[in-house]
């Protein structure tokens, strides 16, 4: 989006997300929060659909047209469910190092599933483009794979991976770090 942003990292374990300062930006006390120029909002999505519709240079992340609009707030809505069940599987495992049970694992390859069922006869999660439904599951499907391997069973989920990580202005730059760190916390709790 061309974007001049600031960012500033919230350590969540010390609560840095509960300061006085932080609630008047998020009541809600949850990250991401934005302040835009004395306008603020909390959560992923909201923060997403708000900034592309605000700052957009066409409508291609997420569309004018009502009925593509539609399919990308579907795949949207459709990731924050598959955030919590990350969220309700990660927690307990980093935090406590307690595994994942067979019937959290099912789910897991039962959004697998979704997500290659999603990308038949298309490029992108919400069609032939790249959408903001695209940046909000690409992490979590990175995450998944981790938690229970495919091998080559997904082909047109690995392959939209590689296209968005390769179509994602600054993909490497902006994610990997947290990425690496997020995975290998994962994969260090599933040793243990």
């Amino acid at each position: 989006l061309g974007i001049n942003d600031e960012h500033k990292c919230m350590d969540i374990p010390k609560k840095e997300q509960m300061t006085p300062e932080f609630l008047k930006i998020n009541p809600l006390h949850t990250v991401p929060a934005i302040d835009d120029d004395g306008y603020t909002l909390g959560g992923s999505q909201a923060i997403a659909t708000y900034l592309a519709d605000k700052y957009g240079q066409d409508d291609s992340l997420y569309p004018k047209d009502l009925q593509k609009r539609g399919i990308v707030d579907q795949m949207l809505f459709y990731s924050e469910d598959v955030f919590c069940l990350s969220k309700e599987i990660l927690v307990p495992l980093t935090h406590d190092g307690i595994q994942p049970t067979p019937e959290m694992l099912g789910k897991v390859k039962e959004v697998q599933d979704n997500v290659e069922r999603l990308l038949t006869g298309r490029d992108f999660i919400a069609g032939d483009n790249l959408t903001l439904a695209d940046f909000s599951f690409i992490t979590v499907v990175d995450v998944f794979e981790v938690l229970s391997p495919t091998g080559n069973k997904y082909p047109l989920t690995k392959e939209w991976i590689r296209r968005c990580k390769t179509t994602m202005k600054d993909f490497e730059k902006t994610n990997k770090k947290g990425a690496d760190l997020l995975l290998g916390l994962i994969k260090n709790a599933l040793t243990n």
